[in-house]
């Protein structure tokens, strides 16, 4: 069994920020498997499917990004899923808008959510997800839960597509194919 997990923050507020792309990424995966995420448990809403021969769970904490943890603690307690197959999708600042990059284990760097994760599944060997949402020019805060333009938000959508692809394939087609596949540089203009 797989758990994909998506990080961000619940409520219209945050819907359509730079910090949810994890969830933007889980919609797109529940839209493109017919998979409805609504069952509220485990501090979540999830849902199940079949990707392949393997069951998963996509799962949207609701405890706001910095508690995401807690929420991913109690699902894969309640499910004994082992750390290599659960799937974390979240915005990262160090990557470049659009770009998404895979990684087989690793630290949470500077990311709040990932942070809490680590802290409490007590490892950092899990394969994640970053998408890429560039670093801004001011502050942090105001680029990552702040409005979007437009023409950002359809370049948002498309590495959310990006990432929900990656996960499949990291299911399907093992980790290390996966990353050849699917890791991407954005070229600059």
């Amino acid at each position: 069994m797989y758990i994909i997990v998506g990080l961000g923050n619940p409520g219209d507020k945050y819907a359509q920020t730079r910090h949810n792309m994890g969830f933007r990424a889980i919609d797109k995966l529940a839209d493109d498997l017919n998979v409805d995420i609504t069952k509220a448990k485990f501090k979540s809403l999830i849902g199940e499917c079949r990707i392949g021969t393997q069951k998963v769970l996509l799962v949207k904490p609701q405890t706001y990004m910095n508690l995401s943890g807690d929420a991913l603690r109690e699902v894969a307690n309640f499910y004994k899923v082992r750390s290599e197959n659960i799937i974390i999708i979240y915005d990262d600042i160090d990557i470049p808008l659009g770009a998404i990059r895979i990684r087989k284990f690793g630290g949470p760097g500077t990311h709040n959510g990932m942070r809490s994760i680590v802290s409490q599944l007590g490892t950092t060997e899990f394969p994640r997800i970053r998408t890429g949402v560039g670093s801004g020019d001011g502050s942090l805060v105001d680029h990552v839960i702040g409005k979007v333009s437009k023409d950002e938000n359809a370049i948002l959508d498309e590495t959310a597509a990006k990432a929900a692809k990656a996960a499949r394939d990291i299911i399907e087609v093992g980790i290390d194919k996966a990353m050849n596949l699917n890791n991407t540089t954005k070229k600059k203009d």
